[in-house]
């Protein structure tokens, strides 16, 4: 049997019309168990309970006890009948309130008993349990845990933290890019040039059978074309010279781990159809335009934020390469195995992980659907990642009983508020109504134990070398054909923050 870690709430089946515990179940005496574990693989527990006669019975007695002064049968006045003759009229639907009691009660206790920390609901099925007319009420479950394991020296770590000074040449290069943004299109007949924007409608099929359609997308002419499960290098030499009306065809690699299995890794044609071209120009920096994007009273007060939001971006970029270093170091010896089927519930919520920090750091919507097809495409590899990560971590957190407060909430719906533009109530009614405060959560105890651990490490600066990013345009696109619901949608109405909302194709 297991007996390490820390275990979380399971869920509980719970009898129609109960509420919290009452005080009567509060002073309950506990219930004689025996529980055995069978540990199926690092995440994985088949657990059996059995419940003793003596507890069974006497749950009976008390349900017994509340149902007979309001039980009402045919020529007794209410409350009045034999209790003999109420417990036989009334024995199935005894039986379920008693069933139901058990469960809830007995996997109470199991979880008190710390004996795995569970990280999904049990697999129980209810219906199967049957209360015997004699001896031990026995049920079993499945349940995914999180793996045992010696927590790995997290203190005293030497890390590398990168630095750099922005330059006025690279402000204004990031100030060009971010005037684009709110550049004015306009028809271009002429051949097609980096920069320029094109409208494609996009086809992929697979030995001449349709797989995916997308209608009349605008998408910057850029290096490269990024898809939800597929990258299409030299994207801008494909167009370059040609004009709209046209139609190019090429093939693109379906990503060993897109979503739909039948077509990992296979070779599919894609159909590029240019139905318009037009080409940027940038928007003068009048007083009007300043006011407009973010009541800035002059250019040089809009260079300033653009440092500042280069800055910011950086600071975003240095905790990452961080955290890569501290979880690298202590994930070297975390070699089990993930179930896949837990890898795949678990990848939409690393998705929306990356959405919400991302936005929290300013990030446009372009960035954040270039990432987002870009982990698409190696989802189960990046969620395994992350998992085992999240498991080192929060077991640090237990250990430093380190958890989010509401103050800690406060602070991260304010940030994304700041960045959204929108009110903390909305964003906050939002992440709840998508289930994602618990995503959130994560987020806040991750960063406090990589702050704990920062503490304790030792920095090396080193300069920062800034590497040519190649460019990338990114469309909500799946090749072969997967739906479209299968990972968060960014919207270009939410998330991005003051310099990053322009509507225009082609931020960065």
């Amino acid at each position: 049997m297991s007996t390490t870690g820390t275990s979380d709430q399971l869920s509980q089946p719970q009898a129609e019309g109960d509420g919290p515990a009452t005080e009567a179940a509060e002073s309950r005496p506990p219930l004689k168990l025996e529980v055995q574990v069978e540990e199926r693989s690092a995440c994985q527990r088949h657990v059996v309970v059995k419940i003793a006669r003596e507890d069974v019975d006497r749950y009976f007695q008390e349900v017994l006890d509340d149902l007979v002064p309001k039980a009402s049968l045919p020529g007794f006045r209410p409350g009045r009948a034999p209790r003999k003759l109420v417990e036989a009229r009334f024995r199935d639907e005894l039986a379920d309130q008693v069933k139901a009691k058990l469960l809830m009660d007995s996997l109470a206790q199991v979880t008190e008993q710390r004996l795995f920390t569970a990280i999904g609901e049990p697999e129980l099925d209810i219906d199967a349990v049957q209360i015997p007319d004699e001896g031990p009420l026995v049920f079993e479950f499945d349940i995914e845990v999180r793996p045992e394991f010696t927590l790995p020296r997290w203190q005293g770590l030497t890390l590398e933290r990168i630095v750099h000074t922005f330059s006025d040449e690279e402000v204004e290069e990031r100030l060009k890019k971010l005037l684009a943004r709110y550049g004015h299109l306009e028809r271009h007949d002429g051949p097609i040039e980096p920069g320029h924007v094109v409208t494609l409608t996009l086809r992929s099929s697979l030995d001449g059978r349709p797989l995916a359609q997308i209608t009349e997308e605008p998408v910057e002419v850029r290096p490269v074309l990024s898809l939800r499960d597929a990258k299409l290098e030299g994207f801008d030499k494909l167009l370059v010279g040609r004009r709209a009306g046209e139609t190019v065809h090429t093939k693109v690699t379906i990503s060993p781990e897109a979503e739909n299995e039948a077509l990992r890794g296979k070779e599919v044609d894609l159909e590029l159809e240019i139905v318009a071209v037009e080409r940027r120009t940038l928007p003068e920096l009048t007083r009007e335009f300043l006011d407009r994007i973010g009541g800035f009273s002059g250019p040089e007060e809009l260079r300033q934020e653009v440092r500042r939001e280069m800055e910011r971006q950086f600071k975003f970029q240095q905790q990452r390469l961080i955290r890569q270093q501290i979880t690298s170091l202590l994930t070297v010896t975390a070699t089990w195995d993930l179930p896949q089927d837990l890898l795949r519930r678990q990848a939409r919520r690393e998705l929306e992980r990356a959405v919400l920090d991302l936005r929290a750091h300013g990030f446009s919507e372009e960035d954040v659907r270039a990432h987002l097809n870009e982990l698409s495409q190696n989802v189960m590899a990046s969620t395994a990642r992350a998992l085992k990560e999240h498991f080192i971590l929060e077991r640090i957190a237990e250990e430093e009983k380190i958890d989010a407060t509401p103050e800690d909430y406060d602070r991260e719906i304010e940030l994304l508020a700041e960045q959204a533009d929108e009110s903390p109530r909305r964003v906050r009614a939002r992440l709840e109504k998508k289930g994602l405060m618990d995503t959130l959560r994560n987020q806040i105890i991750e960063r406090k134990v990589i702050e704990l651990i920062e503490q304790h490490a030792e920095f090396r600066d080193v300069p920062y070398e800034p590497k040519r990013k190649e460019e990338v345009a990114a469309l909500d696109f799946a090749a072969a054909g997967t739906p479209a619901s299968a990972i968060p949608q960014a919207q270009h109405d939410e998330g991005a923050s003051p310099l990053a909302a322009g509507k225009t194709p082609g931020a960065e």
